[in-house]
């Protein structure tokens, strides 16, 4: 069930006069939410509920158990946690690409080992909800929070339909208290989460739009120098565009219900530095790595090995090709190198400058980084990426020439990623101004959704949903 599909709406429609006027107090809530979360989450397929609910109910128990254990049974129980989340992850997602690359390991050794594969279907949201089910019984391990009572809250909160299937991730110490209240929504709430839902959708329809030239760029062969800047571009846009989008629904949806979660970006390619990239892009997945993985290994005790290792396994966490390793080494690689830049004398001046044209270099330096970085992400493979990169600076006559219309798509390409971010900056700063005048905030809302029902796809499943 998409969020960007009429079906869901009526579903969300549905659930809110239910939650609302049907269940008045606080256990049918809880239920009738977890039901219903369960019962989006098997549109999909429902063979995979008891194991989102398995590791909910073995996470909850875990978690009372070392919370109530002396300190050596409590690593020995957090190890088990630890193993069972990441084990589970594990096969379902990396089992073949493993068994994959022995095999051409194997191969370019001159054996010829044909090792078969497990073509396991990969559960819907199986990455969000394993780091947020293990973020609890760590929390509770280094005392940041004591375990909840209420298997049924807990799993509701594991469980929660507007982000199960693809964040942001959540942190037991934010939501559990809110399901344990389950505060009424507010009027402001309300109408920031229809604002929000409505930015998302219309984010999630340009996104689709843009799907077109990426497509063109990165599955279609050799195209000219300005169709394949033109194509990363809009991949460029549409991972943005479809991301950002998913998470401001979720947001808003959540807020119908009354629920707060954090924004999950930021004006991501406003950033002036990698290092400020990632502190704007799927927050929550950069604050769960640097808070469970970079700090846990010492942090800046040995901050170029540390960095490394969590941008690889955060790489690796958005797929099991050598493409996603490869484009999480690079962002640790330019990540260091900022810092490196930054504490060195001769381009310490410029790294902290507020001028306006250094300030411009560097966005410009760290758009262009990133763009390279979402080549990497999105080629084929390794030698799809590096002919990608090949074409963006190839200016000889070796390419094809631009079509009549390549200029016009390159132009409402950059125009999209620039509108995107725009209307963020509004929702970011401007919300209570546009909230205060109704008579334009309710109808530029409705001006809104109907162009996403006149040029929308609502049949595209949202990108993050294979992560």
């Amino acid at each position: 069930m998409l969020f960007n599909t009429p079906i869901f709406f009526i579903f969300l429609i549905v659930f809110l006069l239910f939650y609302g006027f049907v269940f008045l107090r606080h256990k049918p809530k809880i239920y009738f939410i977890l039901v219903s979360s369960l019962v989006f989450y098997g549109t999909w397929n429902y063979r995979f509920i008891p194991l989102l609910v398995g590791s909910a109910v073995i996470d909850y128990f875990l978690a009372q158990a070392i919370y109530n254990s002396g300190q050596q049974r409590k690593k020995l129980l957090l190890t088990l946690s630890v193993v069972m989340n990441l084990g589970i992850l594990a096969l379902f997602k990396y089992a073949d690409f493993v068994i994959q690359s022995v095999a051409d390991f194997l191969n370019i050794l001159g054996y010829q080992a044909d090792l078969g594969s497990l073509s396991w279907v990969l559960p819907v949201g199986i990455s969000f909800y394993t780091f947020q089910s293990l973020s609890y019984t760590i929390d509770v391990y280094r005392g940041d929070m004591k375990p909840r009572k209420g298997l049924a809250e807990f799993t509701t909160a594991l469980a929660f339909f507007p982000q199960l299937v693809a964040g942001p991730i959540l942190r037991a110490k934010h939501i559990l208290p809110q399901f344990h209240k389950l505060p009424v929504p507010t009027w402001d709430m309300v109408c920031n989460g229809f604002l929000l839902v409505t930015i998302g959708l219309f984010k999630k329809t340009i996104a689709d739009l843009l799907a077109g030239p990426a497509a063109m760029a990165f599955d279609g062969g050799a195209v000219s120098v300005l169709e394949t800047w033109t194509g990363v571009l809009a991949f460029a846009g549409q991972i943005y565009g479809d991301f950002s989008g998913y998470s401001d629904m979720a947001i808003g949806i959540a807020m119908l219900i009354g629920f707060k979660i954090p924004l999950n970006f930021r004006l991501p390619y406003f950033a002036l530095s990698p290092v400020q990239f990632w502190q704007r892009w799927h927050i929550s997945l950069s604050t769960w790595l640097r808070d469970y993985l970079y700090i846990s290994m010492g942090g800046k005790h040995n901050r170029i090995r540390n960095v490394m290792i969590t941008m690889l396994l955060g790489g690796l966490w958005h797929g099991a090709a050598w493409t996603f390793v490869v484009w999480g080494l690079f962002h640790g690689l330019i990540i260091i190198a900022t810092h490196q830049l930054g504490n060195s004398s001769v381009f310490a001046g410029f790294a902290h400058s507020q001028r306006f044209f250094n300030k411009l270099s560097k966005w410009i330096i760290t758009f262009y980084l990133v763009l390279i970085g979402w080549v990497l992400f999105r080629a084929n493979g390794m030698d799809s990426a590096w002919q990608i990169i090949s074409q963006m600076h190839t200016f000889s006559g070796n390419l094809p020439d631009a079509g009549s219309k390549a200029l016009l798509v390159f132009s409402l390409t950059v125009a999209a990623l620039f509108f995107m971010h725009i209307m963020d900056y509004f929702v970011l700063n401007k919300t209570p101004q546009l909230m205060a005048k109704w008579w334009l905030f309710w109808p530029l809302l409705i001006i809104i959704q109907a162009i996403c029902l006149l040029i929308g796809e609502p049949t595209n499943a949202f990108i993050y949903f294979q992560f």
